[in-house]
Order: structure tokens, then C-alpha cells, then sequence
């Protein structure tokens, strides 16, 4: 029961994490959201290690004593993976430029693009924001979903 109801608070507020680039698009309400997304969002590597491992808990579970694997446990692994990528491939997360820099480093000039706006909505941002309202539904629905 504590399992499911973390899978279902991590899906939701991971969920929210993913979506903030869409929902502070929103009139009278962005502002708030994307306030409460700074504060919350160094947290967002702690909500997903509780998807994936909530999530990963319930495929074992599935999987063995059945019925079937179920669409919360599929989105709560998808949330925790979207958070913890930057972490998973090693990187720091710390670009907030577009433009090419030259970076030295061994007495090597090399060129990097940066990228800034993970607040913009389009391509693979635009993506993660659909799944994050669509992992948000998801996590609504379990909290009314009998175990």
C-alpha cells in the first residue's frame, strides 16, 4: 500500500518536473508553477529514484505473481529514467548557453554547443512535457485506483 501510493506521488510530481516547460505556459497560473518547479527541482533526482524504484518494485511483483504488467509500473520506470538521465549518462546538467564556446582543457581547443532553454517547449522538451502530463493522469488515477 506505501508502495503504491510512493509510485503515485512520484509519478505525479515527476510528472510535474517534465510537464513545467508546457505548464508555466499557462495564464495566471505559469508563474506560480514555475516558481514552485525551482524550488522543487533539485529534488527531482531523489523523486526519480523513489519512480524507478517503486516502479520496478511492482514489475517484479507483476511479473512473478501476476495478473500483468500494469501501465503505472511502465510510466513510473519512463519517469524515473526522464529525471535521472543527465545523471545516468554523467553529466551535470550545467549548460545555459546556445551558442558554440571554445572550451581548453589539456591545452586542446575544442567547440561545444550548449543549450539553453530546457524551459522552451519544442522538440524532445516538447516530448517530455507530453509524457509528464500524461504521467501525471496516470499517478491521479492509481491514487483512485484500488490496490
Amino acid at each position: 500500500m506505501i508502495m503504491a501510493l510512493l509510485l503515485d506521488l512520484a509519478n505525479i510530481l515527476g510528472g510535474f518536473l517534465l510537464a513545467i516547460a508546457l505548464l508555466r505556459k499557462l495564464p495566471r497560473v505559469g508563474d506560480d508553477l514555475s516558481s514552485f518547479a525551482a524550488r522543487v527541482a533539485p529534488f527531482g533526482w531523489l523523486v526519480g529514484v523513489v519512480a524507478l524504484v517503486a516502479a520496478g518494485f511492482y514489475v517484479i511483483v507483476h511479473l512473478v505473481s501476476g495478473p500483468y504488467l500494469l501501465h503505472f509500473e511502465v510510466v513510473g520506470i519512463g519517469v524515473g529514467i526522464a529525471l535521472l538521465w543527465d545523471r545516468l549518462r554523467g553529466r551535470t546538467g550545467d549548460d545555459t548557453a546556445i551558442s558554440p564556446q571554445t572550451v581548453t582543457g589539456a591545452g586542446v581547443a575544442t567547440q561545444r554547443l550548449t543549450v539553453i532553454g530546457r524551459d522552451t517547449a519544442t522538440g524532445l522538451t516538447l516530448l517530455l512535457a507530453i509524457f509528464g502530463i500524461i504521467a501525471i493522469v496516470v499517478g491521479i488515477q492509481g491514487l483512485f485506483t484500488p490496490d
